[in-house]
């Protein structure tokens, strides 16, 4: 029995090796395929931060020329992960929020460990085409000046790996994790397409947040569980769940 991942690579593999170091089998299923968006920006633009709630918005511009403009400046990211790979990147200042959006928020509302540049100065947010939130616009309102540039999209993809559609058929599939509500979207149209949806809803389908599982849940899912917290552990913690759940 398999572990079923939906998360866009190359995020999907460090995942499966997680899962696979917990004894698990793995399938990968990416339901969304990142695609590069070209870097608008004004030249002489001067920015105090940079705020990043994806490792996939840095990777959107790595080989771009703005990035030698960028390292000096201080990054604020969203988690561990998206820190991380701000780092890789170059950046040597990166300051970590707990998790989300919102904690993001907060930090820099909250003054950012003392390193948020105050309402003064301007932050970039490099963000995804496809918003979940309104940063920006939260901050705006708290009266700071934020500058959005868009890095990158990512694109559903409309069929299922023949191998997973066949796992779906046999059987062989545990559990499902999902990570956004846009991949969460787009797996439901898949295990349409695949015509496996029955058997692939059957499942339980682990979510990183309530507004993931509310997709799962009003496409027909009927073994929701929701991450205690919205990260990769607590995702691995709501899986331990349903298999404890299965086995009473």
């Amino acid at each position: 029995m398999a572990i079923l991942v939906t998360r866009p690579r190359p995020d999907n593999e460090a995942t499966a090796a997680a899962l696979r170091a917990q004894g698990f089998d793995v399938l990968l299923a990416p339901m969304l395929r990142f695609e590069p968006v070209t870097f608008n920006d004004d030249a002489e633009a001067r920015y105090s931060a940079v705020l990043v709630t994806s490792a996939n918005a840095l990777r959107g511009i790595a080989s771009d020329p703005v990035m030698a403009r960028l390292r000096p400046l201080p990054v604020f990211a969203v988690g561990k992960r998206t820190a991380e790979a701000a780092g890789a990147a170059g950046f040597r200042d990166v300051t970590v929020a707990a998790g989300d959006a919102a904690a993001l928020r907060n930090l820099i509302v909250a003054g950012g460990r003392g390193k948020t540049p105050g309402k003064a100065g301007t932050l970039l947010y490099l963000a995804g085409a496809d918003l979940a939130g309104d940063l920006a616009g939260e901050l705006g309102e708290r009266g700071f000046t934020v500058v959005t540039r868009t890095t990158y999209r990512m694109v559903p993809v409309p069929n299922l790996p023949l191998e997973v559609c066949d796992a779906f058929a046999a059987n062989q599939i545990e559990a499902v994790l999902h990570y956004s509500r846009r991949s969460a979207r787009a797996f439901l149209d898949a295990v349409r397409a695949g015509g496996v949806e029955i058997s692939a809803l059957a499942l339980p389908h682990c979510c990183i947040s309530d507004a993931v599982a509310s997709i799962l849940r009003d496409g027909g899912a009927t073994q929701v569980l929701v991450a205690r917290a919205p990260d990769e552990n607590g995702l691995f913690e709501a899986l331990h769940r349903a298999r404890a759940a299965l086995s009473r």
